[in-house]
């Protein structure tokens, strides 16, 4: 497979599903229709249009891959432990965002092989910004639909540590702890996946996530920051987060 051919059509593919997203978005008298999932979160038509593009597409483009999506029937494990390479969506991650109408959402889509990101790319529609990696390639940015840029993490020394947080899980005590290790630091509270991202450009230097999230709330944004010279990091074993767990529920990680 031509994984640089196959990462453009994503981006497309991506940046589609995010303008249909944006069409609801930016059309206060449609009823977005929010609905409350097992889970005690949020979906609404935006979410289920986006995901039934990317769906549709990644079939056209790849048949021969699986999908595990949010918002797909649950895949059970007996059925999907020995998937090689599968794709993982977000097809609107940071639904609450969406729907308090701060612009913080972003549509995810990652290539997984043998349980690590290989492709990621991240679509954030309300400031037309798209962020993506590929292993062996490298990580990029294009804002606003001009010429890709390649991003690296920070590596240089701040007098103001850039600590990105969620907007919609603060106020954690383990985060609190966390923080005092920093003589000096800078809280920046982001929705969605565009927080990772912000690492991977180096905007902020750090993520530390202790509440809990989902695989398809990292896959996408994880091959970003690796191809960008990070990566996420498990807080209990200080490994690398992986994916196609039987639980697909992640540990608490740090991106840096």
């Amino acid at each position: 497979m031509d994984y640089k051919k196959v990462l453009d059509s994503i981006i497309t593919i991506s940046q589609r599903a995010g303008d249909t997203i944006l069409d609801i978005y930016n059309s206060p008298d449609i009823d977005i229709n929010i609905e409350v999932k097992k889970d005690l979160s949020p979906l609404t038509i935006a979410d289920r249009a986006s995901n039934d593009i990317i769906i549709n597409e990644l079939k056209s483009l790849t048949p021969n891959i699986p999908i595990l999506s949010e918002e797909e029937k649950n895949v059970e494990f007996k059925d999907r432990k020995n998937w090689s390479e599968f794709w993982l969506v977000d097809p609107l991650d940071g639904t609450k965002e969406f729907i308090n109408r701060n612009g913080e959402f972003t549509v995810n889509i990652a290539l997984i092989t043998d349980n690590r990101p290989t492709m990621g790319v991240v679509y954030a529609p309300v400031p037309d910004t798209t962020w993506y990696g590929l292993e062996n390639f490298g990580s990029f940015i294009i804002n606003k639909s001009k010429n890709p840029k390649q991003i690296h993490l920070n590596k240089m020394k701040r007098d103001i540590t850039k600590i990105v947080s969620s907007r919609s899980h603060a106020n954690n005590p383990k985060l609190e702890e966390y923080m005092k290790q920093f003589k000096k630091y800078e809280l920046i509270k982001m929705g969605s996946s565009i927080k990772m991202c912000l690492v991977a450009d180096g905007t902020a230097d750090c993520y530390p996530r202790f509440g809990p999230t989902m695989e398809w709330d990292t896959g996408a944004a994880h091959a970003v920051v690796k191809y960008a010279g990070g990566n996420i990091y498990n807080v209990e074993t200080n490994k690398e987060l992986v994916y196609n767990k039987e639980t697909l529920l992640n540990p608490g990680f740090i991106v840096q």
